[in-house]
């Protein structure tokens, strides 16, 4: 044992990452680096940098770079249809559906602004085309909620066409959505996308 009076001499031990620790940590990290309004395409090199590990430590927990951002779809998923589902089920007035499922986008995108990058397909533009079609695929399910919410308000208002209403406005409110997210990512996310929502919303619904 070292004396209490002596100085220890025994290199400090670096701590292991639990399992999926690492593998979350590489997914912030690139969440944070996409929240740069000036970034250009983030590389493996750069993101490995900004850890202090290796690139081969990044592959250790991803097949590609692709995969990286498959991960960060599927927080954007997770987030937004896990809320969304349980707004449908627990919210029975169509009108409060719709705002809500609005502002759960809107509002989610504005915390997460590398996530907006995600979502208007602006940190995908040089990236495997196969996340393009996920991420578009995603828009589909928000469309397709907001769309259950469209039917209920146009049967509440007796429409003699609420199929036809509830597609109309769902991809109406799909537009917004977008066009607010591709405004947050022009602005260098200065223009938030909640901005006048309560205004928007009023528009939407009449």
């Amino acid at each position: 044992m070292t004396s209490s009076s002596e100085p220890s001499t025994s290199p400090a031990v670096r701590k292991r990452p639990k399992p999926g620790e690492r593998r979350l940590q590489i997914l912030q990290a690139l969440a944070t680096m996409l929240e740069q309004p000036d970034a250009d395409r983030i590389t493996t090199s750069a993101l490995a940098a900004q850890l202090q590990v290796s690139e081969a430590a990044l592959y250790r927990h991803f097949a590609s770079k692709a995969q990286m951002f498959e991960g960060l779809i599927a927080f954007i998923e997770d987030s937004l249809f896990t809320l969304g589902n349980q707004i449908l089920e627990r919210d029975s007035d169509a009108a409060h559906q719709m705002a809500r499922l609005m502002t759960l986008v809107l509002q989610f995108a504005e915390k997460n602004p590398g996530m907006s990058r995600v979502l208007v397909g602006d940190a995908l533009a040089l990236e495997h085309a196969r996340l393009s079609v996920r991420i578009n695929q995603c828009w589909d399910r928000i469309e397709s909620l907001l769309k259950q919410a469209y039917k209920g308000l146009a049967d509440a208002r007796q429409s003699a066409t609420p199929t036809v209403d509830a597609q109309v406005g769902a991809s109406l409110a799909v537009s917004v959505l977008q066009g607010r997210l591709h405004r947050f990512v022009r602005s260098g996310f200065k223009r938030l996308p909640t901005e006048h929502l309560d205004a928007v919303l009023m528009q939407l619904l009449r």
